[in-house]
């Protein structure tokens, strides 16, 4: 671990505290929410509440091992020689990426072929991440650069069935829900894409101090974006198909709607 300045390391714990109190935030108001949306739609929120609270988890452990990897010395910060444990982040991918394209199709509500789109995306998804775990774990940059290579081919297969298969079922969704489920689509395509930039710093031999700081806080706030910023626009989604649908009376979904 670099020896980090007082900013340095107080923006990263910071954006950790931040981070964690998001997501945690985020929880509860997925919850409140799902009053407000038909039935059909509120798994795609119960899957959101999921998300953050395994993030936030996580989160939780990441700030700890931040904490404990860094002690303050002739005012800078110094390893400590604990191990600051960022494979957190890939046990938290493992469980919430898969969910983040499962609540995608559950709130387009697809008439058929729902089931089967969501176990090829979440396969996809879980083998995207575990296949670029052996990578980041690997002792050299050859295995790491075939690994990350191997791991970028599922990614891929996701967002081509994301502007292909998915793509006629958007534009059959009302007009305030298409526009959103387009935008959510570019969301997920920015906020993913990070992760690969990040993992091919060690092969450009970039490192350091400002490399630790850039890629945590980075990664701190794609993870917003892509859960907590992810789950608001899946509630927008759903509650504009509600009102769409006629079930949304006083702000609560009608009782039976979507039965």
């Amino acid at each position: 671990m670099p020896t980090l300045s007082v900013a340095e390391y107080s923006l990263v714990y910071n954006l950790f505290s931040f981070t964690f109190a998001t997501m945690f935030a985020s929880f509860i108001f997925f919850i409140l929410v799902r009053s407000q949306l038909s039935p059909k739609y509120r798994m795609a929120m119960v899957m959101s509440a999921i998300v953050v609270a395994v993030a936030g988890y996580h989160y939780f452990r990441i700030f700890e091992s931040w904490s404990a990897a860094y002690v303050l010395e002739g005012g800078v910060y110094v390893a400590s020689g604990a191990l600051f444990n960022d494979a957190y982040r890939y046990v938290d991918w493992l469980l919430t990426v898969p969910l983040l394209v499962a609540e995608l199709v559950a709130v387009i509500a697809l008439a058929k072929g729902g089931g089967s789109l969501t176990f090829r995306l979440a396969t996809a998804a879980v083998l995207m991440v575990a296949l670029g775990y052996f990578g980041e774990i690997a002792a050299d940059n050859t295995t790491r650069a075939i690994w990350g290579f191997i791991s970028s081919i599922p990614f891929v297969y996701i967002v081509y069935t994301l502007w292909t298969e998915m793509g006629p079922a958007i534009e059959r969704q009302p007009e305030q829900a298409k526009v959103l489920l387009r935008n959510i689509r570019l969301l997920l395509l920015a906020t993913w894409g990070f992760y690969p930039i990040v993992y091919m710093f060690p092969l450009l031999g970039i490192g350091g101090a400002s490399t630790i700081v850039a890629v945590q806080v980075g990664y701190c706030i794609a993870d917003v974006a892509a859960k907590c910023g992810y789950g608001v626009m899946i509630y927008a989604i759903g509650r504009a198909k509600t009102e769409a649908d006629g079930e949304l009376e006083g702000g609560v979904a009608l009782a039976g709607a979507g039965d």
